[in-house]
């Protein structure tokens, strides 16, 4: 078979609305991942046993199975109980969960990379337990943090191609779409692939900036 520009100029525009929602779908499962881990890695530092050992649970649960269940739990199960979301708010969902887990690991440390004495000072400060964390604990671990947490955008990104096992027109449904209404596979899963590869590599390129300018600190 061979290569038809013209099928591509045709297919093209509906292969960049799939990218579109794709890169949609990263942010608001970032935004999802970073607020969930965040309240995560507060829990499982909690010094009650009965918030702590329950969201350590929780996040051992989660991580230790696949993406893939999650999202089909999300989407076709739940439904039988009377929760029905539409297929991009359950891909949002199910991916900011599962990667909130990860995240919470990564505030974890930065949390507990903050020197003691930060912690002692504010109490001596008499500063409130949300004044410490929002003022002296947070802007402290953050920006080590933030290589890792980039990290983590990429491989959501790369995970977005599950979503279409729940119906979300993303990158790879469109193209699978195109593909199977015209017969022709190599022009859509070339183009989905080349997506992948120009946003990886831009992508690498950030982590890369960011590690140079964050990683420093946590050393």
């Amino acid at each position: 078979m061979e290569w038809d520009w013209a099928f591509v100029a045709k297919i093209m525009p509906t292969l960049l609305e799939g990218l579109k929602l794709t890169v949609l779908i990263t942010i608001l499962s970032a935004f999802v991942a970073a607020g969930l881990g965040l309240v995560l890695a507060i829990a499982k530092r909690s010094r009650n046993g009965w918030i702590a050992k329950p969201t350590a649970m929780l996040i051992e649960f989660i991580r230790g199975t696949p993406l893939l269940v999650q999202l089909y739990f999300i989407f076709f199960v739940l439904p039988d109980v009377g929760i029905v979301l539409p297929p991009l708010v359950a891909g949002v969902i199910g991916m900011g969960l599962h990667y909130a887990t990860y995240t919470a690991e990564v505030y974890r440390a930065g949390i507990e990379n903050v020197p003691k004495g930060q912690w002692e000072a504010a109490r001596a400060t008499n500063l409130t337990v949300p004044q410490t964390w929002i003022h002296v604990v947070i802007p402290q671990a953050l920006p080590p943090m933030i290589p890792a947490l980039a990290n983590y955008l990429i491989a959501m990104f790369k995970e977005t191609p599950l979503l279409s096992a729940i119906t979300v027109l993303e990158l790879m449904n469109q193209a699978k779409s195109v593909a199977n209404s015209n017969y022709r596979y190599i022009e859509p899963m070339t183009l989905v692939g080349a997506f992948f590869l120009v946003m990886s590599l831009l992508s690498v390129i950030l982590l890369r900036w960011l590690e140079r300018r964050y990683g420093r600190l946590a050393k």
